[in-house]
């Protein structure tokens, strides 16, 4: 069954929010929005991904589950994103490109699409703006995309470089330790080692190789996506490292040993 129309009034309800108050938002017209709550009209593509943008809950969950019987803590995690945030449901809307063979291309965000893509990564037609390419020795069976990153908080991989990441549906398979790409509403674009703390604090903390960056925590209801990071590529021979350069690695790597041996410590 279908549970658009009712949940998208449930929705608009809770917030206390008027059909002309969510016609503006969604530029579309309170007709339009009377018309869907109302069951006279379907939703167009589009239009489901306006609402679920607006409301910060995944497309199927909007029609196919029926939001008026989850509890009052159920629906609280809901609008706080622990239920579609981190398991992206059955679905997570994610647009690619493909290429003559009907093979999906590798999209490459380069620097001045980043600013663009935090709000048109689930676009098609924005998808189809951006430079693509393929690598045989990666898995047809997954989804990549290629992001260019900037400074220095994340070397010795330098400013520059183009970093490959696999698509994550669900939050959950986070690694900590592990390199991520994660698209963010309000940092945008970052590269960073990831803490999963999604079952204490429904948050991923990001932390870079860089250790004059202090590391920061993202609320899962924060996050659009997660590409789990694969390899990067860059056009420049790095530099050989210098005497300082190697004791500046070693009390970096002491420093970390001793944090994560203090962090034992707290948890035994």
């Amino acid at each position: 069954m279908n549970y658009f129309s009712s949940n998208i009034k449930l929705l608009r309800a809770k917030r206390q929010r008027t059909q002309n108050d969510v016609a503006i938002s969604l530029n579309l017209k309170r007709t339009t929005i009377n018309a869907l709550e109302n069951s006279i009209s379907q939703p167009t593509v589009p239009q489901l991904q306006a609402f679920s943008n607006f409301f910060g809950i995944a497309i199927d969950t909007l029609i196919n589950t029926d939001l008026r019987k989850l509890s009052e803590s159920q629906f609280t995690d809901l609008q706080n994103g622990f239920d579609v945030f981190i398991k992206g449901s059955n679905i997570r809307v994610i647009a690619t490109t493909v290429n003559s063979d009907n093979e999906e291309n590798i999209e490459f965000v380069h620097e001045k699409a980043k600013a663009g893509y935090t709000n048109g990564f689930s676009d098609a037609e924005f998808m189809e703006t951006l430079p693509v390419f393929q690598l045989p020795f990666l898995s047809k069976e997954k989804k990549y995309r290629a992001f260019s990153i900037s400074g220095d908080s994340m070397l010795p991989i330098p400013a520059g470089s183009v970093v490959i990441g696999e698509f994550i549906l669900d939050f959950n398979d986070i690694v900590t330790g592990h390199a991520y790409i994660v698209v963010t509403r309000e940092d945008g674009v970052v590269f960073k080692i990831a803490e999963n703390l999604i079952g204490e604090k429904n948050s991923v903390k990001l932390s870079s190789l860089n250790s004059l960056y202090n590391p920061f925590e993202v609320h899962i209801s924060e996050i659009r996506e997660v590409w789990k990071f694969v390899s990067y590529v860059n056009s420049e021979m790095p530099e050989p490292l210098t005497d300082y350069d190697k004791l500046m690695n070693s009390i970096t790597n002491l420093h970390d040993d001793v944090s994560k041996l203090k962090n034992n410590i707290n948890r035994s």
